[in-house]
């Protein structure tokens, strides 16, 4: 699992950028911006690239050789820009040069998201895949709280020193990377990975198991992104709260996210990942129906912290799930499959549900949130792969209308 850990640094960069970024960039937007409805479409741009680059990378590396293997020849381009265009952003002299810096930042990790991604079922054996990827998340969703805790502080010295911060982060992940994890599919001629890796397709990818999962993944993430987005608004204007103590009620879903991101890898090993998702997705649509119900920040914070743990049993499982519906050659293909469907769903969430909470108030924000967990388990009751055995099995049949 050494290995792992060192592969658990290109996330921990990767959540250490984002959650600084999606915590001070909206500063720099609001004295040219003053529409809180065009700050926050300014902040999906990394999911628009998501959307349109990102399965395309990740298809494209699967097939790449290289003397750096398939993935990191991508990470060599885009991590290094990307830690340029981070340490720009705070020094744009008007609204021009910050949005040019945001989007060429995004344009950069979208370069790298994908085949990062995609290192850990190259180098990991189909039945260690759940922990492994419990592991990087655990390391992501550190970065993430060392982002939050320790950003604010060098925000506070000087607003570039976060940024200053991410920028050494990358740079430094990169050289672990590149030094200490293995890469598959090196030389300077073909092998038989990237050969097979060269007739994939993003259509021939579509089974019925995978077109399936994918409905449910963008189902569950519909609900828990437009949670996290609205949520602090929904403390304040439903429950009373103040702004401090409804931001601070996250917290608990964060961390028990955290703590219960290696057992939950570790459940789905043993157990399926099918059924731990199951269970995640059951759970959580459970906590977000009580909620409404839930007057006091009290037994609102140890639901959070419920959720949490449910969460972690969805998202720690579900990507070694798309990848272990395919083949070996794949796992770029579908690494950006899964980002595909996530980032429509971080795109359209929010402001579909603030359109509903504009017509029917706060209090239907977990209601909508709750309803599109139920769907998504719905969808999830009818895949028939297990998530224990690699392939498809016999639902081969590609979808050609």
């Amino acid at each position: 699992m050494k290995k792992t850990w060192l592969l658990g640094f290109g996330f921990f960069s990767i959540s250490i950028t984002w959650a600084l970024y999606n915590a001070f960039v909206p500063f720099f937007l609001d004295p040219f911006l003053k529409s809180a409805a065009w700050i926050g479409f300014m902040m999906t741009i990394d999911n628009y690239f998501a959307l349109f680059l990102q399965p395309w990378i990740g298809n494209r590396s699967d097939r790449t050789v290289s003397r750096f293997g398939k993935r990191m020849p991508y990470l060599l381009i885009g991590m290094p820009l990307a830690a340029l265009f981070v340490i720009l952003i705070p020094f744009h002299t008007s609204l021009l040069t910050l949005v040019l810096f945001m989007m060429l930042m995004n344009l950069a990790m979208s370069l790298y998201r994908s085949p990062t991604i995609a290192l850990m079922p190259d180098i990991t054996p189909e039945g260690k895949r759940t922990k492994a990827n419990g592991v990087i998340n655990f390391m992501g969703g550190v970065g993430g709280i060392l982002a939050f805790a320790g950003g604010s502080l060098l925000y506070n010295q000087n607003r570039s020193f976060p940024f200053i911060a991410a920028a050494v982060i990358t740079l430094l992940s990169l050289w672990i990377l590149y030094r200490f994890v293995p890469v598959r599919g090196s030389g300077s001629t073909p092998s038989s990975a990237p050969q097979e890796g060269s007739r994939i397709k993003l259509r021939g990818e579509l089974d019925r198991t995978t077109v399936l999962l994918l409905i449910a993944i963008f189902f569950w993430f519909v609900g828990y992104q437009g949670v996290e987005s609205l949520f602090t608004l929904y403390g304040k204007h439903h429950m009373g709260l103040q702004e401090s103590a409804a931001s601070f009620s996250l917290t608990f879903f964060s961390l028990f996210f955290v703590l219960f991101a290696i057992p939950s890898g570790w459940l789905g090993n043993r157990y399926g990942k099918k059924k731990i998702i199951l269970t995640g997705v059951a759970g959580l649509f459970l906590v977000f129906a009580a909620v409404p119900f839930i007057g006091t920040v009290g037994p609102l914070r140890a639901l959070l912290a419920l959720g949490g743990i449910f969460w972690a049993c969805i998202n720690i499982n579900s990507y070694p799930f798309i990848v272990s519906t395919g083949s070996e050659a794949s796992i770029g293909t579908r690494t950006g499959l899964y980002y595909l469907v996530s980032s429509l769903a971080a795109i359209t969430s929010p402001p579909l549900l603030g359109l509903i909470i504009d017509q029917f108030g706060y209090a239907s924000l977990f209601v909508v949130a709750s309803a599109s967990l139920l769907i998504a388990l719905l969808f999830l009751t009818m895949v028939r792969h297990d998530g224990k055995t690699a392939g498809a099995g016999s639902e081969t049949a590609t979808l050609n209308g």
